[in-house]
């Protein structure tokens, strides 16, 4: 029961947070309906509302090729389809002749997505439901484009906040990080091969939250570019930008270190006693930049406690096993990181960690 209801409370936080998004594609879909029926004339302006869900939709990221790609894929569909269906009339094999050629068509233009989907889609429906003779076929493509420009303009208009978008989403990946940080070095001081266990599987299901971040950063820079109501945005999202490559290399490099710290506890490898207070430390400073990009501020709290985790960080190959060597290369490795992501050029970074002790 609990289960259900953590994951009734998940969805009611889903919908919340895109529902602007949907109320955003809803109401652009009418006004490309009426647009294309009762300014143009078009009696069944079909792929209008469509255009609109396409360029805006509930994905995130890449609307503007989107658009363009839907144009491109109703157009060769509806070309494809009303050639061919004038010439060898509608059936079975004519539906599947047409929609392998225009969809081969598309993939030969470009290899998106949805220009060879929606040329497939258009071409059914020109050799099902919709007769390819008189005007039809032009008709549908400037309705595709009427829908595309709407779409466009309800981003520009009636922006979602960047802002918002990049907060919530960078700070699932941030807490993601310093949260396995904490789990490794608790994991360390406890000399508990389990808990660095459960802490490595949580720690995979991370790739997904960083990539949502490039999603949402995507989404973010395209309303920034279009709604002059953003351009105030532009610089806080710059920051988060500029950190999302370097804390996808940090929590990749986190997983290699507690696949190691497991490796190194199962085999009873000793690990230095000062490892555990440099990963709590480097938790916190990932926290501090969570709070500082929310903020808006230039991450100085984060980077100054970043350098004082590397001005201690050392890898020493004495007395230590393999796996033992590699958690402290990894701790090395996330500090440089992390460092990058409050914006520190990465030979700087590196530069500030002393070499590694050989004896």
């Amino acid at each position: 029961m609990r289960a259900v209801g953590e994951t009734a409370r998940r969805g009611l936080r889903r919908l919340l947070s895109r529902a602007p998004s949907i109320l955003q594609c809803s109401i652009a879909a009418a006004v490309a309906w009426i647009v294309a029926r009762d300014v143009l004339d078009h009696p069944r302006p079909f792929f209008a509302p469509v255009a609109v869900v396409i360029c805006i939709g509930v994905a995130m990221g890449r609307r503007v090729r989107r658009m363009l790609e839907m144009v491109v894929g109703v157009s060769v569909g509806i070309g494809v389809g009303d050639l061919l269906v004038s010439w060898i009339g509608s059936g079975p094999w004519q539906i599947a002749l047409v929609v392998a050629l225009a969809m081969a068509c598309a993939v030969l233009l470009d290899g998106g997505q949805v220009i060879a989907l929606q040329a497939g889609s258009s071409a059914v429906l020109v050799a099902t439901l919709l007769p390819p003779s008189g005007s039809g076929g032009p008709d549908r493509m400037v309705d595709a484009l009427v829908g595309g420009i709407i779409g466009i303009a309800a981003v520009g208009l009636f922006p979602i906040d960047p802002l918002a978008l990049a907060h919530r989403h960078g700070r699932v990946v941030l807490e993601e990080l310093a949260d396995a940080l904490d789990a490794a070095a608790q994991a360390i001081a406890a000399a508990d091969p389990p808990l660095a266990a459960d802490a490595l599987e949580k720690a995979r299901g991370s790739q997904r939250a960083v990539e949502q971040l490039h999603s949402a950063l995507q989404t973010g820079r395209e309303i920034a570019l279009l709604s002059p109501l953003r351009w105030s945005a532009r610089a806080r999202l710059a920051r988060y930008q500029s950190a999302a490559i370097p804390l996808d290399l940090a929590l990749r490099n986190v997983r290699v270190l507690l696949r190691r710290t497991f490796a190194a506890l199962r085999d009873h490898e000793p690990m230095p006693a000062e490892l555990p207070g440099r990963l709590h430390a480097l938790a916190e400073a990932v926290r501090l930049l969570r709070d500082e990009l929310a903020e808006g501020v230039e991450p100085v709290r984060a980077r100054r406690a970043a350098l004082a985790v590397a001005d201690g960080v050392r890898t020493s190959t004495q007395s230590a096993g393999f796996s033992a060597h590699v958690v402290g290369a990894q701790v090395r490795s996330i500090t440089v990181d992390l460092l990058v992501a409050t914006g520190t050029d990465r030979d700087t970074a590196a530069a500030a960690l002393p070499p590694p002790a050989t004896s």
